[in-house]
């Protein structure tokens, strides 16, 4: 198996304080790596990262609608401002907004036909496990996302 850049050649630095430090750097660029490897997947669609994760989670739930809250606590990136992302993809016709028939406050947001096929067409263009098959195997992501589940907490 092929051993990729390390991560003091990428950065072309290797003052680390310790390997906790260079572990953070580590997660940090490769966070940053991912993101970028994604964004042309993305802007091929005209979605960012953001509205593609709020697609994905309507599309979970799919026939039944969501809340704005159940899209917040399933976010990966919990920052993010879900409304706004939900009127942009009203705006695209990829989601519908509609009153919730038991609680007048809350909205119902469901994925459209339009949002299903976006999604659909980018299943097939891309595949999560391209990107990483070449380099890990399927119990070396594994024994990763455990670690990174172990870091946490």
């Amino acid at each position: 198996m092929k051993v990729g850049m390390q991560i003091g050649e990428e950065i072309q630095s290797n003052k680390f304080e310790d390997n906790y430090h260079k572990a953070v750097i580590n997660i940090t660029y490769t966070h940053l790596w991912l993101s970028n490897t994604f964004r042309c997947k993305f802007e091929k669609h005209n979605l960012t990262q953001q509205q593609f994760n709020v697609l994905r989670i309507l599309r979970g739930q799919y026939p039944n609608p969501a809340t704005i809250n159940m899209i917040k606590e399933r976010m990966l990136d919990k920052m993010s401002d879900a409304s706004r992302i939900v009127d942009r993809l009203m705006q695209k016709g990829l989601v519908s907004r509609c009153t919730n028939n038991k609680d007048r406050r809350a909205v119902d947001i469901r994925i459209s036909e339009a949002g299903l096929e976006i999604l659909s067409k980018m299943d097939e263009e891309f595949k999560t496990k391209e990107i990483f098959k070449n380099n890990l195997t399927e119990e070396e992501a594994g024994k990763l996302s455990d670690l990174l589940d172990k870091l946490r907490g």
